[in-house]
């Protein structure tokens, strides 16, 4: 047996290289989206024990909605990719033209089993160069064809060992094939066909039985009433061995889908919902389909579902011939292959096994698919494909006159499939260059209309997606999805009315519901998303919420197991105030999928909705266990810890809040916490820093100005408190607080009245009824000695604030000054005396913490309510009276006193901004 050089090794690595290079500048296109970035299997805080439990795009196998394909070792190929570039799609790609690399060199050693050494190479050589391989390389999901391809290959070599030299019985080759068949079906379920092909050769090559001997063997043993002779004994021992395994395996196979079947529509495959004869003609007339694509591949299409092959719906419809030729041609080589035992029997009779038994899983012969005609399902029988073009090469080389015709056809062959093979690579740049280039080759799949609208709405091109999705509900009328997509995109151009007709058209198409009947075989997942859309869209009117809630208890009630319907109507019930449902709605979706760190973030906000913060922060703590980097679990439950005041829980809120920044470095929120957290623990200057970190990230914000600018004013640094405050008035110049604290410094330290004065004056303007604004203008009066006119400022104030007792005092002490002023014939305008008591109040931070329910896609993350340093009051400066006894001094100075020990006793609570 020959085995393979490192030249041919080379040579074959280097055609695979220059016919895939290309696909290193390929993006995640079509299912690539949902294996790759949206699988979380693929992420490192996902348990990897997911990967067995879940199929191929990261859904429970347990629910109805789930694919059924079991291929956890691709998926776990995926993850090593995730680890060493997460999510850059050149070393996805890179790995896969590694893998057809590897696969192009066992192929290689295959073939030297029943080809020649040249002829086994070109074989090789068509292999790497053919089309048809283009989706399964440079799509990355094809990377279940190229590993399942491995094992493959690998175990039908490791059998090819199991009979020694003196036609024993081998057992370790054996046991090594069962494993990697095991693999190879762990990659991709037709994995398992490579036992047929074992069996195959073990009986017609590796034992040379041709079917009139097997009769012969048969009829003998039947006559003579005789054992079986040995060596057909030992050949029965193997395959029995075989074949259990198989069982085995299927029976596992199986288990883990639970007895079910994916649930397919008749969009994604129309055959299969089609009465009789039209299914069964259109599933037979697929097969040359399928051949064609191999001798001619020439337009290859990356969706074949939908309308792309019509329905063969007469017996009169002109395919059937091709059908009839297909099967003709089939049947004279299995006749050839099996009725003579020459090496070129032998060699068909591989290549034909190669060729039909891996594509039975797919042939929809014996159980309905999700696809019509899928390219990469073609990557193993193109095997069996090229081994029959390599020996009929070799045939009519032997023949003198036809031997440089032969190598010239061959060699025009592999140059010509080898540009096709590059340019086609191409076509899978973007989901928008590979959808447009499959509607050069039909136009009557409204999924391929579909698709390309979708890719340009992914671009946010609204207007031209738009036009591709009329197209496709024109292509394909009953199509829902296509309806759907044309909602969306009406909503998304703000066409409310348009964009719920289309949502209505499409509900009309779903199966009516009827109570007690079961819509699981019926009704696919994304087409109920139809609900939960319209839904979503009427909810924006406050008047037809109980209706929405309809809408999502109709998907419920359809699909039970309906994971995205509990989480909408919870939002919708926290929005109708009914916190309780929508615990309930959460815990019901926490039934399904334990593991969904944002069902648990949501649970949180329901918590805190109903005034429960422990219960909150529990919840929270799920999501971080289940996704420690979930943004918004991180920044909610660190502002529930600052909310909570107690000193223990702040480094923990902190380091959250840091790596909340980690996720979020523009989010200017994350960093105006953590100065407020920095403020609490009276790091002034860690709270300057964040501060002005976040102003630097959100121009004008209010709360981060308005709290710097106190942070300097409780640091004595009030002189550079007053460009902030003139920055966050220039943004906000209602911010009431902002310019009571901005008259308060220019009162005391700038002795600038008339400026203090405008302060004040501008917050009557917007607020007459603001007793704090009224009431330091009051002192401002009376820093300015017209005590008249502070006295009837204040009885304003007292008259607005009839029970707070500082004003009456503040009223009183300016009374017993125009008093004594009175008694000492001195001017009342014109006194000089201390300001009176100043109300202190509360620096106030930002308003209470928003949280927004839902898939968290976004939330907002408004900061903390928090109280800052109390303010100083603007008549409490030190001053002394001029031209008093020494007594009335005395008597002035201790009201003073008492009424500021009085004032440090009162704590405002001042509402957020």
């Amino acid at each position: 047996m020959a085995v393979v050089s490192w030249k041919e090794v080379l040579l074959l690595s280097a055609l695979v290289v220059g016919c895939y290079w290309n696909t290193l500048w390929c993006g995640f296109v079509f299912d690539d989206v949902s294996a790759i970035l949206d699988n979380k299997d693929l992420r490192p805080a996902t348990p990897l024990r997911n990967l067995f439990q879940n199929d191929f795009w990261g859904t429970p196998m347990a629910e109805e909605r789930s694919h059924k394909s079991y291929r956890p070792l691709t998926v776990l190929t995926f993850r090593l990719n995730y680890l060493l570039s997460e999510l850059s799609a050149p070393s996805y790609h890179l790995l896969n033209v590694v893998l057809h690399a590897v696969v192009c060199v066992l192929f290689l050693r295959v073939c030297r089993t029943f080809l020649d050494r040249t002829s086994s190479l070109v074989a090789a050589l068509l292999f790497a160069v053919h089309p048809i391989h283009t989706e399964a390389v440079a799509g990355v999901v094809g990377r279940a064809e190229l590993l399942s391809s491995i094992f493959l290959l690998a175990a039908f070599l490791a059998y090819t060992r199991s009979t020694g030299r003196d036609n024993s019985i081998v057992w370790t080759p054996i046991g090594v094939t069962v494993v990697l068949v095991s693999a190879a079906t762990l990659c991709k379920e037709q994995g398992i066909t490579v036992v047929g092909i074992c069996c195959v050769h073990e009986v017609f090559v590796a034992q040379g039985f041709t079917l009139p001997m097997l009769g012969d063997t048969f009829l003998q043993v039947l006559r003579d009433k005789a054992c079986f002779p040995y060596t057909v004994l030992q050949t029965l021992l193997k395959l029995m061995v075989l074949v259990i395994s198989t069982l085995l395996l299927v029976i596992v196979r199986v288990q883990v889908i639970q007895s079910q079947l994916p649930v397919f529509t008749r969009f994604d495959n129309p055959a299969a919902v089609s009465p009789a004869p039209t299914k069964q003609l259109t599933f037979n007339y697929l097969l040359p389909v399928n051949a064609w694509l191999l001798l001619n591949p020439s337009e290859l299409c990356c969706d074949w579902t939908m309308g792309t092959i019509p329905l063969v719906e007469s017996f009169l419809d002109a395919r059937n011939l091709a059908t009839l030729a297909f099967y003709g041609l089939l049947g004279l080589l299995a006749y050839h292959s099996l009725r003579y035992s020459h090496s070129s029997a032998k060699t068909v009779i591989m290549a034909l096994s190669l060729i039909v038994l891996p594509f039975v899983p797919a042939s929809n012969l014996f159980f309905p698919v999700g696809f019509v005609v899928a390219e990469r399902v073609l990557y193993v029988p193109s095997m069996g494909f090229c081994v029959l073009v390599a020996h009929g090469f070799r045939v009519v080389s032997r023949k003198g006159q036809l031997k440089k015709m032969s190598w010239m056809v061959i060699g025009v062959l592999l140059a010509t499939h080898a540009v096709k093979t590059f340019n086609r690579n191409l076509d899978w740049e973007s989901e928008y260059t590979l959808f447009t280039s499959a509607l050069k080759v039909n136009k009557n799949n409204a999924k391929l209309w579909n698709n390309v609208g979708h890719a340009l709405e992914n671009q946010n091109n609204y207007e031209r997606a738009l036009r591709y999705f009329l197209q496709a509900t024109r292509v394909q009328p009953d199509d829902i999805g296509a309806h759907m997509n044309v909602g969306r995109t009406y909503k998304n151009l703000n066409m409310s009315k348009e964009a719920e007709e289309a949502y209505m058209i499409a509900k009309s198409l779903m199966p009516q519901v009827i109570p007690g009947r079961k819509y699981a075989t019926r009704v696919a997942p994304n087409h109920l998303n139809v609900y939960i859309n319209l839904a979503n869209l009427i909810r924006t009117n406050e008047s037809r919420l109980e209706e929405a809630d309809q809408l999502y208890r109709q998907a419920i009630s359809m699909r039970p197991d309906f994971k995205q319907a509990y989480i909408s109507r919870g939002e919708l019930l926290l929005k109708m105030n009914k916190p309780s449902e929508a615990r309930d709605a959460y815990l019901r979706a926490l039934e399904l999928d334990r593991t969904n760190p944002d069902l648990w973030y949501n649970l949180a906000i329901v918590n805190i909705e109903m005034k429960e913060p422990t219960e909150a922060l529990k919840n929270f703590e799920h999501a971080l266990e289940l996704n420690p980097r979930h943004k918004l679990a991180l920044f909610n439950s660190a502002l529930l810890m600052q909310e909570s005041g107690e000193p223990k829980l702040r480094p923990e809120a902190n380091r959250r809040f840091l790596v909340y920044v980690e996720e979020e470095p523009e989010d200017a929120n994350g960093y105006f916490n953590l100065g407020m957290l920095a403020m609490d623990a009276s790091e002034n200057a860690a709270a300057e820093r964040w501060m002005r970190r976040a102003i630097s990230l959100q121009t004008g914000f209010r709360s981060a100005l308005f709290n710097l600018a106190l942070l300097y004013s409780q640091s004595a640094r009030e002189l550079d408190a007053l460009p902030v405050l003139d920055e966050l008035l220039r943004y906000h110049p209602e911010h009431v607080k902002g310019l009571i604290l901005k008259g308060d410094i220019l009162m005391n330290h700038r002795k600038d009245t008339q400026g203090a004065k405008a302060c004040f004056q501008r917050i009557l303007a917007m607020d007459p009824g603001n007793v704090q604004g009224k009431h330091n203008l009051c002192v401002v009066y009376f820093e300015e000695r017209d005590l008249p006119r502070a006295e009837r400022c204040l009885e304003e104030t007292l008259a607005m604030a009839p029970h707070e007792e500082y004003v009456r005092r503040h009223l009183s002490i300016v009374r017993g000054k125009m008093a004594a002023m009175s008694a000492a014939g001195q001017p009342l305008s014109a006194a000089e005396g201390a300001a009176a008591p100043f109300q202190e109040e509360k620096g106030a931070g930002v308003g209470a913490p928003g949280h927004r329910p839902g898939t968290v896609a976004a939330g907002e993350k408004n900061a903390r309510k928090s109280p800052a340093p109390r303010l100083k009051g603007v008549g409490q400066s030190e001053q002394r009276t001029e031209g008093k006894s020494a007594e009335e001094i005395k008597d002035i100075e201790t009201k003073r006193a008492a009424a500021l020990q009085r004032l440090e006793e009162i704590e405002r609570i001042l509402s957020g901004d």
